[in-house]
């Protein structure tokens, strides 16, 4: 239990309902979907759609989205594999011939299909009971009547609002200038864009004025973009990758996700008596660092495309985390650095929700960059993502951009399980950081015993293209003896990531925990 004489978040129980999630007019909107009626499934996407006005500097429905989920009266776990796909038109060799080395984060060619709204509309009309025109009225009233800027958001905006294009700065700025707290920010062609899906479906979005619209503003911009590319988006089920830690398992999203990532780390991490290790020393820290060097680098060269990832038994297997594991040194950091193989971000949403018959949903949704790709369709305002900056542009690579491929993604969903029974959805927001946020989280908690909003609130840092990044919750001897075992360290970061959860406990109550990095919250019923 925490000291209550000290700042901190108590977790939040509840029998009938839950949902956590980053911002709270989101997580109100999915428990009062709950209250009507509605199911797990409906809240995560009524409250994940709103997100994108509350939050539009994270996600939008030019984004992307993976949603893991257990229907109500069974353990199993769905996969949809909500991705977008680069134009057809566009090649990793018409990069190259134009002198790129890399995918620019902030140019057309960055921009892939979006790919969520339509897993939303058939997970909504699989496995929702309410119907898209309830789901997305409450987002379609914010759009319209405006959401006041939360601090986090205002944050985040005033560092990324010079990313916007001319279309996207009018929609999207005060003339130019990011919004501050408490502003309203109000988005009338979203609006009508969410009316025509909730009346029409994914060819509301996909086919007609709004795919014109889209298609005609890329184009305008030098895009291999055609309307035949909206149309032939498809979202798809798949199924999970698992992995086990002291008697958890693991459940995550298969390739293009960087989910096999976190599960390699926690087979590395379990080559060490973690558990003897001071939670927030060095010592842990170090180990934990090496161990997200080489787990990235082994997802840099395999996790590509679902039809492309060919070595992701090799990745999950327990032989490799034993041959990487035994490549780490306690006693000083690698001098050699793999490196992350494309550009850093942090901009995501997550949401998780269990309703009253116990269908959990656990749903990640993203436009990558802050702002995405800076890029907003002239007449409604979709802000594109940038998510194809996450292919490479190297010669015969397994993520090598091609038309009509889906790019590695850094966003991922989880669930935990054990002795086959769902216990935890949670999701670590952070770009770069989820695989890492994955396995400190699942290591917070079995290794150390903490409860899931102590495993949120705890200190964190992170290894990222060389330099250990670390938050001020460490205490300064740690910094210093990471310091002296050869890290390169920076503490003027951000806080690292954000994360939401909902522990089921065996007596049925659901115990949620929302991460304070994040203007959010959880609530229950």
């Amino acid at each position: 239990m925490r000291d209550f004489h000290l700042p901190g978040r108590s977790p939040v129980f509840a029998q009938n309902g839950l949902c956590a999630t980053s911002h709270p007019l989101a997580a109100k909107t999915a428990i009062n979907i709950l209250e009507r009626g509605g199911n797990a499934m409906d809240a995560a996407i009524a409250g994940a759609v709103l997100l994108g006005l509350c939050e539009p500097q994270m996600t939008g429905i030019g984004g992307d989205c993976f949603v893991l989920f257990s229907p109500a009266g069974t353990d199993k776990i769905k996969a949809m594999n909500g991705s977008g796909k680069a134009p057809m038109g566009l090649s990793a060799q018409m990069m190259r011939n134009k002198g790129y080395s890399v995918i620019p984060t902030e140019s057309v060619d960055a921009v892939t299909i979006p790919g969520a709204i339509d897993a939303f509309c058939q997970l909504s009309n699989d496995w929702g009971t309410l119907g898209l025109d309830a789901i997305l009225a409450p987002a379609i009233k914010y759009a319209r009547e405006g959401v006041p800027v939360a601090p986090k958001v205002a944050y985040d905006w005033s560092s990324a609002v010079h990313r916007l294009n001319d279309s996207a700065t009018s929609k999207f700025s005060q003339a130019g200038k990011a919004l501050q707290v408490g502003d309203i920010f109000v988005a009338p062609g979203q609006a009508e864009v969410l009316e025509k899906i909730a009346l029409k479906g994914r060819d509301g979005f996909y086919r007609g004025n709004v795919a014109e619209d889209m298609v005609t503003s890329l184009q305008a911009l030098g895009g291999a973009h055609t309307l035949e590319d909206f149309i032939e988006q498809k979202a798809f089920y798949t199924d999970p990758i698992a992995g086990h830690y002291k008697g958890m398992e693991l459940v995550e999203h298969p390739p293009n996700g960087q989910g096999a990532t976190a599960i390699l780390l926690l087979n590395i991490l379990a080559q060490f008596d973690i558990a003897a290790l001071d939670p927030f020393g060095a010592q842990r820290a170090h180990i934990e660092a090496e161990a997200t060097k080489l787990a990235y680098d082994a997802r840099n060269r395999i996790v590509a495309d679902p039809n492309n990832t060919t070595a992701l038994e090799e990745m999950l297997s327990i032989d490799t985390a034993k041959r990487l594991a035994s490549l780490i040194d306690l006693s000083k950091a690698m001098t050699t650095k793999p490196g992350l193989s494309e550009a850093p971000h942090k901009d995501t949403i997550y949401i998780t929700v269990i309703d009253k018959d116990r269908m959990v949903v656990s749903l990640i949704y993203s436009i990558f960059d802050s702002f995405g790709s800076g890029i907003a369709s002239n007449r409604y305002g979709v802000l594109f993502q940038n998510r194809g900056a996450g292919f490479n542009l190297t010669l015969g690579h397994a993520n090598e951009l091609h038309g009509g491929h889906r790019p590695m993604h850094t966003i991922i969903p989880a669930i935990l399980r054990q002795d086959n029974r769902v216990v935890m959805p949670f999701g670590v927001m952070g770009g770069q950081y989820q695989s890492t946020g994955h396995s400190r989280i699942v290591s917070n908690m079995l290794d150390f015993s903490l409860s899931p909003q102590e495993a949120i609130d705890a200190p964190r840092c992170f290894s990222e293209a060389g330099t250990l990044k670390i938050e001020r919750g460490y205490a300064p001897e740690v910094v210093q003896a990471l310091a002296d075992l050869g890290h390169s360290i920076n503490q003027n970061v951000p806080a690292i990531g954000g994360s939401q959860a909902i522990f089921m406990h065996e007596k049925g109550v659901l115990e949620g925990a929302s991460d304070p990095r994040k203007d959010g919250c959880a609530i229950g019923y």
